[in-house]
């Protein structure tokens, strides 16, 4: 069953909102392991699992920014009545 034109307008506006957020969290993760806070990266770096551990910190982060960056985008589509 082929999508309507406002449900194709409305998956594309969630869609861009997710890859904004995705994009942030991959910009802090990266930051994060590069100023290696709290000796993040030297941790990673000396663990035998150390790929394991930056999927799983990429993975929390693209879920918790990308949610962000969808609640941002649906809360901006509101109309001040002030």
């Amino acid at each position: 069953m082929p999508l309507k034109q406002h449900e194709k307008t409305v998956l594309e506006f969630l869609v861009t909102h997710l890859l904004y957020g995705t994009i942030g969290g991959f910009l802090f993760g990266v930051l994060l392991l590069w100023a290696d806070i709290g000796g993040l990266r030297t941790l990673i770096s000396d663990s035998d699992d150390g790929l394991m551990v930056v999927i799983l910190l990429f993975f929390g982060l693209f879920v918790t920014f990308g949610s962000v960056g969808m609640g941002i985008g649906i809360m901006s589509l509101g109309e001040d009545k002030n």
